[in-house]
């Protein structure tokens, strides 16, 4: 199994205060922009083994950091820029967006995750598994604030999927489970309708429309299944540390290999050696919500996490790092991006020092006699 990943950052000046991305955009080959101009996108390459992706990251973030040093600019790990911002749209999809969404667009304009493509295989089994594993953001949580609030210990995934109106809500909240793949480009199909509808009542062109939106990009779910690439997407997590999404991508990628063997069950969480557990879609909401609101400091997600095979020692979410106060003004905001801008370029500094766990990047996770 191939596994590519996109990481997104923020860009901020040496006062910490949000800066425009464009100058850094040609610092690697890798580097794309994202809708807004104080946030890129790193794109690294399919790789095979946790290794390589580790090597990827660190080779590609050299050169992006070492661009932004010389320009007085530093990358920003954190899901939320923590206060307020009204930050510039940069891409034609992007102000067609504006026009769909309306102000709600300012929920994902404010936001980075990190997103990763599984080579496909048992796409059923894969898109049903990686839903279940949404959970898993908590081990990643990075920003506990947005607007200068504190909202959740995922401010991101907490507005990012329901802070639109439920009009919108459907396009970027979690999916149940499914039968078959036909039953998802079934939904997938109704919900491009539907949208193109929207499209059209807000005075959008139908080929600008037709340009810029098409089946599986109209949708900005937590899990995906992309014809193009081809790959399902996990788009579940906060940005983070590259060292911590490694450690996730890993035990992501170990867990969804054995859906190649082994049956899916719903019903009681765990892994067997010859099955694979998942919870009930209304009880997996439940869980998600917890993962969302209160992290691993919900004892129902740790127990749930650890049944599904990850080690919790190995995670230290950022979100439960930061401050827990109420407010943050914006000079705390300032002084916590220049903080975790550090801690980024230590961490990309040390992941050429880390010895890889396991040969591939989806080795086997334990089973449950």
């Amino acid at each position: 199994m191939k596994v590519g990943v996109e990481l997104e950052y923020w860009v901020v000046d040496e006062t910490g205060q949000l800066t425009p991305a464009d100058e850094l955009l040609d610092a690697h080959e890798c580097v794309a922009p994202e809708f807004v101009d104080s946030l890129l996108e790193i794109q690294v390459p399919p790789v095979e083994t946790t290794e390589d992706l580790r090597r990827e990251i660190h080779c590609i973030l050299t050169s992006v950091l070492g661009a932004a040093n010389q320009q007085g600019k530093h990358l920003v790990p954190l899901g939320t820029p923590l206060t307020a911002h009204g930050l510039p749209i940069i891409t034609e999809r992007g102000h067609l967006l504006e026009r769909l969404y309306g102000d709600e667009l300012r929920y994902a304009k404010h936001c980075a995750g990190t997103h990763v493509h599984f080579d496909k295989g048992r796409v059923t089994e894969q898109l049903n598994l990686l839903t279940a594993l949404d959970p898993a953001l908590a081990l990643v949580n990075s920003s506990p604030y947005y607007d200068g609030e504190r909202v959740a210990s995922s401010a991101r995934a907490s507005v990012y999927r329901l802070g639109a109106h439920s009009r919108f809500s459907r396009y970027r909240d979690l999916w149940v489970y499914v039968d078959d793949v036909a039953e998802w480009n079934a939904r997938i199909k109704t919900e491009y309708k539907v949208l193109r509808a929207i499209a059209h009542e807000t005075g959008i062109d139908e080929e600008a429309f037709a340009e810029y939106f098409h089946p599986e990009n109209a949708v900005l779910t937590p899990v995906r299944l992309r014809e193009q690439s081809p790959t399902v997407e996990w788009r579940a997590p906060d940005t983070a540390l590259p060292s911590q999404l490694v450690q996730l991508v890993g035990d992501v990628a170990a867990l969804l290999s054995q859906v190649e063997d082994k049956d899916l069950a719903i019903g009681d969480p765990g892994i067997w050696t010859d099955r694979i557990g998942i919870p009930a879609f209304a009880r997996l909401q439940k869980l998600s919500a917890s993962a969302i609101v209160d992290g691993l400091n919900s004892q129902e997600v740790r127990t749930y996490l650890t049944t599904m095979g990850f080690d919790l020692s190995q995670y230290q979410p950022l979100s439960e790092q930061i401050q827990a106060d109420e407010m943050i003004s914006i000079q705390e905001a300032r002084k916590l991006r220049l903080e975790y801008a550090d801690r980024l370029e230590s961490d990309v500094a040390q992941l050429q020092e880390e010895p890889p766990e396991s040969s591939t990047i989806a080795g086997e996770a334990e089973a449950v006699e």
